[in-house]
Order: C-alpha cells, then sequence, then structure tokens
C-alpha cells in the first residue's frame, strides 16, 4: 500500500469496515469513531489512580458511555456538560468524584448546576472561590494552578504562564488559601496542566512545581492531578511520549508529598485528545478537482464548519483516498480544501495560512477522502457557518457501526428562529 512517511494514503476500511459501505449508509461529511481505540488508550494509563477523559475533546454521549465503561471518570468545563456527564451515566459525588468542573470562571447556569448536583470544582480564579463559597460553604475543593510556565504545541494551546487566562497565578496561591478558610471551602487537591503536547523537561518543571505548591497548602491535599496535554503523533516525525517516564516523574512526586502528609495521594491524569483522537476518522466525499496555476485543488464536501483545527492552529491530519488499490493511482502535489466560502478553508495550511501540498494519489469527484486522527476537536468545534448542517457521528464498536447523532436537517438550522412580525 502506498505511503507517504509512515501513513498509508489509501485506506479501504476503518475499523473492518469498507469506507464506502460508511458513506454509503450513513452520508458524507461523518465522523466515524473506533471505540476499541478509546478502551486501548484508557488501559495505556492504568498506572495512574485515576483517569479522568476532558471530555471538551469529543463529548458525544455515547463517546462519553465508552469512556465511562471502561473505567475513567469525566471532566467538565461547562453546565452542558455536567448535563452530558450525567446523560451519559455519570453520577454526582463519589470519591474520587466522577464529575469534576473545571474552569476560569461560574457563569450563573454553571454555578447553580454544581450548587444543585453537589459537583466538585476545580477553581480557576480566586473568583470563583469567593462564588462558590457564598453559595455553597462547606464544601470541597481543588484549585488548578498556573505554575508561571507554559508550553505547547501552539501559543493558542499554552495553558501556563502571563499569557495565559488559566488557572490561578502561583502568586496568588497563599491569598486563595485564605479566601477559601473564610468561605469555609477544603482545599483538598491541586492541578496544574501548562498545555498539550507537553514534553518530559516541562514536565519536570511542572512537577517541581506542583510539589512546591502542594507544600505550600499542607496535609489538606488528598489528590494532584497531572492535567493533559499527552501527545498523538498526527506526523511520521512525531512520537508518544515515554508513558513509564511520565507516571514515574509524578509518581515520585506524589510518594515525597505522601511522607511530608502521612497520608495517601490520588494521582490523577487528565487526557483529552490522547483518548479520542487516533478513534476518528472524517470521511469526506471529493467534489470537485481543479487547477488554479501550480496548484491542483481537491475540494470536499466538508470544511472547516466541520474541522477546524487546520484553520486555527495549522494542524496536520493524515489523509487517505478510500480504494480498493493503487491502480492506476500515482501520487501527486495537491492542495486540499472545503466548501466554504472563505480562503481559509484550507485542509492543507501551516499555522499563519500558509498554503501546503500533500502527496495523495490521484483521485476524482465520487472518491473518497477519510481525515485521520479526527476524534479529537472535531466534531465538538464544529459550525453551521454557511449554514452547512452538523455531520453526523458514528461510533464502530464490536465490528457494528451505530449512529451515535443524526446528520443536522435544514429544519435543524432554522430551530428556534423567529421573524418578528
Amino acid at each position: 500500500m502506498p505511503t507517504v512517511g509512515s501513513f498509508p494514503v489509501l485506506q479501504n476500511k476503518i475499523a473492518g469496515i469498507p469506507v464506502a459501505d460508511l458513506a454509503g449508509q450513513f452520508g458524507t461529511p461523518t465522523f466515524v469513531y473506533d471505540a476499541a481505540k478509546i478502551a486501548e488508550r484508557i488501559a495505556d494509563l492504568k498506572a495512574f489512580d485515576v483517569v479522568r477523559f476532558a471530555q471538551k475533546a469529543n463529548s458525544n454521549l455515547a463517546v462519553l458511555d465508552c469512556v465511562r465503561r471502561h473505567g475513567a471518570l469525566v471532566d467538565a468545563v461547562s453546565a452542558g456538560e455536567i448535563h452530558r456527564a450525567i446523560s451519559a451515566g455519570y453520577k454526582p459525588g463519589g470519591d474520587p468524584p466522577q464529575i469534576v468542573y473545571t474552569a476560569d470562571i461560574f457563569d450563573r447556569k454553571s454555578l447553580a448546576t454544581v450548587v444543585e448536583h453537589g459537583i466538585h470544582v476545580n477553581c480557576g480564579s480566586p473568583d470563583m472561590i469567593e462564588q462558590l463559597g457564598e453559595a455553597a460553604p462547606g464544601r470541597e475543593i481543588t484549585l488548578r494552578i498556573n505554575p508561571g510556565f507554559g508550553h505547547g504545541h501552539s501559543q493558542k494551546t499554552n495553558t501556563g504562564g502571563d499569557q495565559s487566562k488559566h488557572g490561578i497565578w502561583h502568586e496568588q496561591l497563599d491569598e486563595c488559601l485564605r479566601r477559601s478558610d473564610f468561605r469555609g471551602l477544603a482545599v483538598t487537591g491541586l492541578h496544574m496542566h501548562i498545555g498539550s503536547g507537553t514534553d518530559l523537561e516541562h514536565l519536570a518543571e511542572v512537577c517541581g512545581a506542583m510539589e512546591k505548591a502542594a507544600l505550600r497548602v499542607g496535609r489538606s491535599i488528598r489528590s494532584i492531578s497531572a492535567g493533559g496535554g499527552l501527545p498523538v503523533p498526527y506526523k511520521q516525525e512525531d512520537s508518544y511520549v515515554d508513558l513509564p517516564q511520565y507516571f514515574r516523574l509524578w509518581d515520585e512526586t506524589r510518594k515525597r508529598l505522601e511522607s511530608a502528609f502521612g497520608h495517601k495521594i490520588h494521582l490523577e491524569i487528565e487526557p483529552g485528545r490522547y483518548l479520542v483522537a487516533e478513534s476518528g476518522f472524517l470521511i469526506t466525499e471529493i467534489r470537485a478537482v481543479k487547477r488554479m496555476g501550480q496548484n491542483l485543488f481537491y475540494l470536499l464536501d466538508a470544511g472547516f464548519n466541520n474541522l477546524a483545527r487546520p484553520v486555527l492552529y495549522g494542524s496536520y491530519h493524515p489523509m487517505a483516498i478510500a480504494a480498493e488499490s493503487d491502480r492506476d493511482r500515482p501520487l501527486q502535489e495537491v492542495v486540499v480544501g472545503g466548501p466554504l466560502c472563505e480562503s481559509g478553508d484550507i485542509f492543507t495550511q501551516l499555522e499563519g495560512g500558509f498554503v501546503c501540498k500533500r502527496s495523495l494519489p490521484a483521485a476524482g469527484v465520487g472518491d473518497f477522502l477519510v481525515i485521520g486522527i479526527a476524534g479529537a476537536y472535531g466534531f465538538v468545534m464544529g459550525s453551521n457557518y454557511n449554514s452547512k448542517p452538523l455531520a453526523a457521528e458514528v461510533l464502530i464498536r464490536d465490528g457494528k457501526p451505530h449512529l451515535v447523532r443524526a446528520r443536522q436537517t435544514d429544519e435543524d438550522l432554522v430551530r428556534g428562529e423567529v421573524i418578528p412580525v
């Protein structure tokens, strides 16, 4: 099978099911998720006491149910995500809590929701401490600390340092402890996450900052969270993080804190992308092949309304043509774009909007193009731009495809809109 780097550029099946069959049954564009891959990624992290899925990466109820059935707990960043978690079978409360609300603010609905359901809160700002303490004194909380430095595969995914809005600035920790005491809130956990794609060198710095912060809080600490950001290999030169070494760094930190405090500390990890990215594929249909000067374009029926990562971050996703064989399909350099009335609607671009080419087999109108590693920050970042309906979602479990979200209809697009009389 022809490849570019280590990725096949012809792909006939997803999880054993022909792409053509999936497209024929569910239409295009359609996101397809392989449940077995999600289970595999959860099992990778079994050394941690708690695997907590950051559902913002993929919050489809069927995906949440799959994650729950394989033993992972869940993180929510909105009242809507709390509702999704409960709808997927998670229960409020528990030790460790099954659902944690992590954010930098409470909007009024999210504050009411966490109070009503008794959801554990991971506070990302001093004001959250004040607001929760006034509404529900006596609760236990976690603090998300910004250690003063960050790291990420893009500046837009860097969640630490003074240019990031995330977390409580490390120099304000003592102030926040005083606020918590005054409001009757017990700080029982700390969370620290500096960005997506963190390497081991930066991780060691995070572990040191976590240990320092935990010692300042004291013996009330019962859990520490390593956050997320585990890298996923989108390109040939990308690699997975050394998970045994990743765990060792955090476990050594945890053990030193246990020795200092004289009791057990639970070690959590909070992956989002790592659990679901590789499970997902976006099946599209080529609807035009056109030459513009020196560039040959494949134009798809999917655009950045379906998968926004390339236009937002210049993100790379592997691509393949769905075909039985490579006969009469030589590789050629192409630009891959979508249908939107927007020059930035290009899947093959670098950060900053610079268009680039991809080596793909010769293809024509009616051929299917599969965009890989699309299970994270795909559908969840979708929009109705150009009045395009949201794509369908399909979960393959035990060799069978299940429609887990129907494609939007034209009626769905205007539902709730009113012309005043």
